[in-house]
Formats: C-alpha cells, structure tokens, sequence
C-alpha cells in the first residue's frame, strides 16, 4: 500500500532501526522513543489488522515476536516483555498496518503498560452470554 508508513519502511523508502527480518516478517525500533527498547512487530505483507489477518501470515508474525522477546529475555538483561495491539480505530489503532508492540521489561522499571479500565457497565453475565461462541 502506497500510502502505509509501515510498508514504506519495509519497502526501505523510509528509513528505520530494524531489529529483524526474515521472508514474512520484519521488527523496528519504535521512533516515539516513548519508554525504552520500544519495538513493533509488523507482517511484510500490508494487513490492516488481526481481523483481516490470513493464517500464515499471523503464525509468522507470532513466531517473531516470540523469538525477539524470548532474545530480550535471554540475551538483553531484561525480565519480562508486554505485547500490545490494537485492532481497530476504536481500539486506538492509529496506523492501519497490523503490528504488535513489543515493550522490553525490568522489574521495577516503573512502566505502567497495561491500561487503567473504569470497570464493565454491562456484568460479566451479560457479556458472556454476548461473547461466548455457540
């Protein structure tokens, strides 16, 4: 997609500190400098999200972002990782290129990655019969 950033990037017409590559599957630095070692994990292939995400293409993807986390684990010093997506406008995806987040972790590194939730408004009842696959 001609207009992706993220398919720019792979393309090489945008520069980028890449971590990996392999044929399906490439990992970044994440330029925000938002909290240290921040990377993405993003599909070569232009797909917008989870939802829209073929099989092999979802394995690959995973299968990266367990080898690169089990690396910052193993050989980087760190403790742990947090992986965050977002599928989704309403979910907070903001560029439409799936990707995965991947956030390096030390404990007692004082990253708060996981979000503050204001509690359900519906009950868990409600929302397991809504949810539950029949």
């Amino acid at each position: 997609m001609s207009e992706c950033i993220f398919c720019k990037i792979i393309s090489g017409e945008i520069p980028s500190k890449k971590i990996y590559e392999d044929e399906y599957t490439c990992v970044i630095m994440d330029i925000a400098n938002d909290v240290d070692g921040h990377m993405l994990a993003i599909p070569k292939k232009h797909i917008g999200s989870i939802l829209d995400c073929d099989d092999n293409n979802l394995t690959c993807l995973m299968k990266t972002v367990k080898l690169i986390s089990k690396h910052c684990v193993e050989n980087c010093g760190f403790d742990g990782v947090n992986l965050l997506n977002a599928s989704g406008e309403s979910a907070g995806q903001s560029v439409p290129h799936f990707h995965i987040h991947i956030i390096p972790r030390i404990k007692g590194d004082g990253t708060d990655a996981w979000p503050a939730f204001g509690g359900g408004k519906v009950g868990v009842e409600a929302m397991y019969e809504q949810l539950r696959i029949k």
